[in-house]
């Protein structure tokens, strides 16, 4: 059986409650030990100065494959997560076809497996097709792998379908993965709707859009009693529904993009040398980049717990559709190999957080969220593991990335800390 000594780092364990100076070792598949180790291993790994923690998780990717194998492949995006520090991800069902049936739940978990980089898990989707109008096989693709149920990129519309949904959820215990979103209110909409986009002369998505559907997604998880895991919480006001429905006993998890906790709708305002506005199609996503307002209400979210997990949003495109105009570009951007260096730089380092809630919104809060069995350095749990360098600083270089996409906003920002070894099931795949 072959082992690992991970020596001398802090170790942050927020699953175990271990934040301290320590040695981690590895035996096969599993971890054996977290302390004081004098055993001898195969191999040891030096990682004084680092913080060692359990792999990372992104409970909000978008492989594309199959379908969009241009711009991702479960391989690609497999081993962007690696190179960005995450050792599982979640992948979403909007693929082409999507994942409303057990073949297609089992074609991304088999490919994922050939990869051989992250743990690659499948949400199904929550209605056939990802047209709200029939149930999936939601009982079948539980048992294909499913980890959730989400038709993410396509907010479901029928209140009765989703009720429905919750209560198979329910009987099933996975979470509906809900994109909140009201495609009456928001439907032209190709940016937040506020004073930048009045300037710029652009259909909005008002806020009121998320909020309306997470109240009602929040009423209905009250009624039945399901899990709800709110994606990509954007508004103030959605933060503030979440808070008083988890004080109410409301069975829901949230979490919040790495863009949302980073930037806002101002950076559409960017102009090149000759002072000629970019439109950068680089900062469209859905939803929308939000007011100063709404950022600063997502942090306090992250803070005091209402947001529990933090995610990549990962959502790659070819060049050439990023390369139209403003009005015409897909939604998405990339962030597998980003996240934790702005996590990194923008909220430890500007003390928004501390580096244990980072950790805890990357690995033990997703892993509970989504229910995965991941998320903890406790002896005998898979020997997923992130080695993170938190002084290590590096340019962006798009052109370096591990993805297929390139649609990333951070290209030439200078970040501050960086992943430096993975191990995925006891195996080395960085560092």
């Amino acid at each position: 059986m072959a082992s690992i000594l991970i020596k001398g780092s802090r170790v942050i364990d927020p699953a175990s409650g271990v934040d301290k100076l320590a040695d981690v070792l590895i035996k096969g598949r599993k971890i054996a030990a977290v302390g004081r180790v004098t055993e001898k291993a195969d191999r040891v790994l030096d990682a004084k100065g680092k913080i060692v923690c359990p792999g990372l998780i992104d409970a909000h990717v978008h492989l594309r494959e199959p379908g969009t194998d241009e711009a991702e492949t479960i391989r690609s995006g497999a081993e962007a997560a690696v190179a960005g520090g995450f050792t599982s991800v979640v992948a979403m069902a909007n693929t082409e076809p999507p994942v409303d049936n057990p073949a297609s739940a089992e074609y991304v978990r088999l490919q994922a497996e050939r990869a051989g980089f992250a743990n690659v898990f499948p949400a199904g989707c929550i209605s056939k097709g990802r047209k709200g109008e029939e149930l999936a096989e939601m009982g079948t693709l539980a048992k294909a792998g499913c980890v959730g149920f989400s038709d993410d990129g396509n907010p479901v519309m029928n209140s009765e379908l989703m009720r429905r949904a919750m209560e198979y959820a329910r009987m099933l215990d996975k979470p509906i993965l809900s994109h909140v979103e009201d495609k009456n209110l928001s439907a032209s909409g190709v940016m937040h709707e506020g004073v930048v986009s009045v300037a710029l002369g652009l259909a909005g998505i008002p806020a009121v859009s998320e909020i309306i559907a997470v109240e009602r997604d929040l009423a209905l998880a009250m009624l039945t009693g399901a899990r709800l895991h709110v994606q990509h919480v954007s508004t103030a006001g959605a933060v503030d529904a979440i808070r008083r429905a988890k004080a109410q006993g409301v069975r829901v998890t949230a979490e919040a993009a790495i863009h949302h906790l980073v930037l806002t709708d101002e950076c559409l305002l960017e102009r090149d040398a000759d002072g000629i506005l970019k439109f950068d199609t680089n900062y469209k996503m859905n939803p929308p980049l939000r007011s100063k307002a709404d950022v600063d209400a997502v942090r306090k979210g992250l803070r005091d717990g209402t947001i529990d997990c933090i995610v990549s949003d990962h959502a790659p495109h070819p060049l050439e559709g990023k390369e139209l105009e403003f009005l015409d570009a897909p939604f998405g951007i990339i962030g597998l190999e980003t996240t934790l260096a702005l996590v990194a730089t923008e909220l430890v380092g500007r003390k928004i957080i501390g580096w244990p809630a980072a950790i805890a919104a990357m690995t033990a809060n997703p892993a509970k969220a989504i229910g995965l069995a991941k998320g903890t350095l406790a002896v005998g749990a898979d020997a997923d593991v992130t080695v993170i360098d938190p002084d290590a600083e590096w340019t962006v270089d798009v052109n370096a990335f591990r993805s297929k996409s390139r649609n990333s906003p951070f290209g030439g920002r200078t970040v501050k800390g960086r992943t430096v070894c993975v191990i995925v099931g006891g195996a080395v795949k960085i560092g």
